[in-house]
């Protein structure tokens, strides 16, 4: 059985897209899916993800892989897109956030979607699911962060209900901030 045969899923966002928790076997095609949206952000003028490209992985998939924190959403047997949702802060989340707040946060990182079924909403999608359909026993609020010179993706974040939270600069660029109180099932 292939890694995208299975029947474990935990739900589903549409019709045809089913929600799965990534197991260790999914590491190689959840890397290859962040890899070609590098490409495809390099493509496009934009440096976002550009250490992926060089084998640099900010936000340690393959350990987040393992922590549960990695779901898929698969259309068929295509990974149609993949968001990690981190109950613990990372050291990159402590250094845009500081060191408050962090005890009742989820932390929203990778959003991605398969450029073959791109400009259908299915972002928009996964957000509203990370919102409310998953459990995080004493979590309140979920929290994210993307380059702040991207308006295209600022303008998304604000459209899926998330406030803006202020803006911290790295050594990589300066992120904006956002935050959403949710209702955990």
């Amino acid at each position: 059985m292939s890694a995208f045969e299975r029947t474990d899923d935990i739900g589903s966002i549409h019709s045809d897209i089913k929600v799965f928790q990534a197991k260790i076997e999914d590491t190689e095609a959840v890397m290859q899916l962040l890899v070609q949206t590098a490409e495809w952000l390099r493509s496009k003028g934009s440096k976002q993800w550009n250490g992926l490209l060089h084998g640099e992985d900010s936000h340690q998939t393959q350990e987040a892989v393992k922590r549960g924190e990695v779901y898929l959403f698969m259309q068929g047997s295509m990974l149609a897109g993949m968001v990690m949702l981190m109950q613990q802060e990372s050291a990159w989340d402590r250094g845009l956030w500081g060191e408050e707040g962090h005890e009742s946060s989820v932390y929203l990182h990778r959003l991605n979607i398969n450029r073959e079924v791109a400009g259908k909403g299915l972002g928009e999608d996964i957000v509203r699911w990370a919102d409310a359909g998953i459990h995080f026993p004493g979590k309140d609020r979920i929290r994210l962060d993307c380059i702040a010179s991207n308006e295209k993706l600022n303008s998304f974040y604000l459209r899926c209900g998330y406030e803006f939270k202020g803006s911290a600069t790295n050594e990589i660029s300066t992120f904006n901030k956002y935050e959403k109180l949710c209702t955990f099932n």
